[in-house]
């Protein structure tokens, strides 16, 4: 397996062709929630002061998404950004902030962040989840934050997240933890993402 890491760690990391050319920066993340793919990068400029750009950076064009960079054959795999986003939405205002339920329907809690699989695989195997008083009990006085992982199934209505059954009993506490839980857990989480 890849290497899991969290969507949001994702912004404003260098965009760096094969070569070494430091190209842009990655602006925000762009996946398919159906799919629960990543399909692509906005992308902003190198440097402070620097806006967004108007070129995008689809999933096809990454040779690979690192710890430390996204990497690109080179820049001709970049593309007008506005067709990258008109059927897919940014992570961060689909998922981010919605609440988190079972197929049974209670409540796990809400989405903080969404991991993802780097290397070639792109896919978003789980979410980083504030967890609801129901969902941990004992824990009143501060929410607990857990790793859940997709499950075979993954419904995004409105600003909900229905997750199936078999999914929210597999919780970590950390992305190491969590990394070898999907990482150990015969096929069940990826779903039709295998």
């Amino acid at each position: 397996m890849n290497e899991l890491m969290a969507a949001r760690s994702l912004t404003t990391r260098p965009v760096v062709t094969l070569g070494g050319d430091a190209v842009a920066q990655v602006k925000d993340t762009v996946c398919d929630a159906a799919a629960a793919r990543i399909t692509g990068f906005t992308l902003t400029g190198r440097g402070l002061l620097s806006g967004p750009l108007k070129e995008g950076l689809p999933w096809s064009a990454v040779h690979a998404l690192g710890h430390d960079a996204v990497m690109i054959r080179d820049r001709r795999g970049l593309v007008a950004a506005a067709a990258m986003t008109a059927h897919q939405q940014h992570l961060r205002a689909r998922l981010v902030g919605a609440r988190v339920l079972t197929e049974a329907g209670a409540e796990i809690g809400t989405v903080l962040d969404v991991v993802v699989e780097g290397g070639t695989g792109g896919r978003v195997v789980g979410f980083r989840v504030a967890a609801s008083r129901r969902f941990v009990p004992g824990h009143a006085r501060h929410r607990r934050r857990v790793y859940v992982p997709r499950g075979g199934t993954l419904t995004v209505t409105g600003r909900a997240l229905v997750l199936p059954e078999d999914a929210v009993r597999h919780v970590a506490d950390d992305l190491p933890g969590f990394t070898a839980l999907v990482g150990g857990v015969p096929g069940w989480w990826r779903g039709s993402l295998s």
